[in-house]
């Protein structure tokens, strides 16, 4: 499995990466998550403002929250455990 790396060094060009994060109950989940900047979520319409810029992932399979990860890797590719 590849190594997690601080989040400060994941891309934030759109790529799809897996991220660590820890919800408001304090359990750590992982999923596939996308960094978004307010021009990136103005081009897909709606009424964004700065504060909506950041790390997004689904946590189910229609719900999509801004989160605060903790680490990265990449999304796929790199593991040979599948």
């Amino acid at each position: 499995m590849a190594a997690r790396k601080p989040i400060e060094t994941a891309p934030k060009d759109g790529s799809k990466v897996t991220v660590t994060w820890k919800d408001s109950d304090g359990v750590i989940n992982e999923s596939i998550a996308q960094y978004r900047s307010l021009d990136r979520l103005k081009a897909a319409g709606g009424d964004w403002d700065e504060s909506d810029a950041g790390w997004w992932a689904y946590t189910d399979g229609h719900t999509q929250k801004k989160i605060e990860p903790i680490s990265w890797r990449p999304a796929s590719g790199d593991d040979d455990d599948e």
